[in-house]
């Protein structure tokens, strides 16, 4: 377990060891070091009572650990706000825990929401509570009076901040300003694929009958 989460937090701070330590190198001391400072014992395994010390230790982190290979597989969940997520996977076979930095591709979906840790075919679609639906950050973003409009893909946010967010967060290796527009046409939101020209002959068809 501690391996897991020296390792799996090496690679979210970029840190140059990432690279040795899942080799099994120079991790020992790193290790040691986590174990002796939040007074956990592993002699004996680890399951929920150590996660639990160890969200309480790695504040900025959130911590998920699957036992299996769908999103309902959840074993524990820190329910941290914060977009530094920890995804583990424990093996009931060998009673090792695995890190997944690719979850998609382990649970073969096109995308799993980083809030709710659920998976659907398309991450723009998805809705829920605990992702903005604007900028698609995780925690949502704040409101603010006045919702600040995008030239680019003619939609409105709900802040300064949610509106630089949908510039760099990416979906599908898209940003949200280039994946998701308010056509302008019909004033519906449609994604970057979308056949706006049939769309809105749709939804002439609809209104002239």
């Amino acid at each position: 377990m501690a391996h897991a989460l020296v390792i799996a937090k090496a690679k979210l701070d970029n840190d140059p060891n990432y690279n040795s330590y899942r080799r099994g190198y120079k991790i020992r001391p790193i290790v040691d070091r986590l174990l002796e400072t939040t007074g956990i014992n592993l002699s004996t395994g680890g399951g929920i009572p150590e996660l639990m010390k160890f969200k309480d230790h790695l504040k900025e982190y959130r911590i998920v650990v699957f036992e299996g290979l769908n999103c309902e597989d959840i074993f524990f969940d820190g329910e941290v706000e914060s977009e530094k997520r920890i995804i583990l996977l424990y093996d009931d076979v060998t009673k090792h825990y695995h890190v997944t930095n690719n979850l998609t591709g382990a649970m073969t979906r096109r995308y799993v929401c980083k809030a709710c840790n659920k998976g659907c075919r398309r991450g723009v679609t998805h809705k829920c509570g605990e992702t903005c639906s604007d900028c698609k950050s995780v925690p949502p973003s704040m409101y603010s009076e006045d919702r600040v409009p995008c030239e680019s893909c003619n939609r409105k946010f709900r802040s300064r901040s949610c509106f630089e967010k949908h510039e760099t967060n990416k979906l599908g290796g898209k940003t949200i300003c280039e994946k998701v527009r308010n056509c302008v046409v019909c004033k519906v939101c449609v994604t970057k694929n979308t056949n706006v020209s049939n769309l809105s002959a749709r939804i002439v068809d609809r209104t002239e009958k």
